[in-house]
């Protein structure tokens, strides 16, 4: 998104728990501590690994989120818990809203990137926590948010720990896009383990099906804006 965009983005704010901080993200500030994770990280997403900044910038943040517009909207993750400052040793990874529509009241979480130390802790769930608080709580409730109507999470079929850690907070399968993607030779662990018809025009390239979720308004009021403090909270 164009920096216009992005200050005027509702999504342009800091929102945080007791343990966990999501902010803005920086691409001077932020990108040098992604670089250096492993790759493994990025197997199942779609996205990296990046070399450097430049590469990031180009590869990922330009076309995805900055030509977004306000359909999409990335946050840097901080772990308060590990120091008060917004530096390397708090740095968890990142997270944001993707596919938005304020017409139709709907958004996507995504990408999300957590650091391998900071992976089956607090993060992840206090991370997925407030973006989902934020998008489905009314303007008028106590934590105040946008009053959207549906989120969804999207995930490589084959992606099982990212499917859990979505039924965890109370997203619901609402079915499976089969072939969904042609796949890069990079992003072959998605594959969903179907041969490719003879003479595909993209052959050898595999194929990849797409797992989606939802929360919607009427989940989120029923039970999962509970279960989704009770999750935040869990030690």
């Amino acid at each position: 998104m164009s920096s216009s965009d992005s200050e005027s983005s509702p999504f342009n704010v800091c929102l945080e728990s007791e343990r966990v901080k999501l902010v803005p993200f920086d691409l001077s500030k932020h990108v040098p501590y992604l670089m250096g994770a492993p790759d493994s990280l990025y197997d199942f997403i779609g996205i990296g690994p990046w070399p450097d900044a430049a590469h990031f910038k180009d590869d990922f943040y330009d076309p995805i989120v900055k030509a977004g517009g306000q359909s999409a909207f990335l946050y840097a993750v901080f772990d308060t818990t590990r120091s008060e400052h917004e530096d390397a040793s708090s740095f968890a990874g990142m997270i944001g809203y993707i596919d938005t529509s304020f017409v139709d009241l709907a958004t996507e979480i995504g990408p999300i990137v957590i650091l391998p130390d900071f992976q089956r802790t607090h993060v992840t769930s206090n991370a997925m926590g407030l973006l989902l608080q934020f998008a489905l709580n009314s303007p008028s409730d106590a934590k105040s948010g946008l009053g959207f109507r549906r989120m969804v999470w999207k995930a490589s079929s084959v992606n099982v720990k990212s499917i859990a850690a979505a039924k965890r907070m109370g997203f619901q399968y609402e079915g499976t896009l089969r072939w969904h993607r042609v796949l890069s030779q990079a992003d072959a662990k998605q594959w969903n383990g179907k041969a490719i018809k003879e003479g595909d025009v993209k052959s050898p390239s595999l194929g990849r099906d797409t797992v989606i979720l939802s929360v919607c308004w009427d989940d989120w009021a029923e039970r999962v804006k509970t279960l989704t403090e009770e999750n935040m909270a869990r030690r």
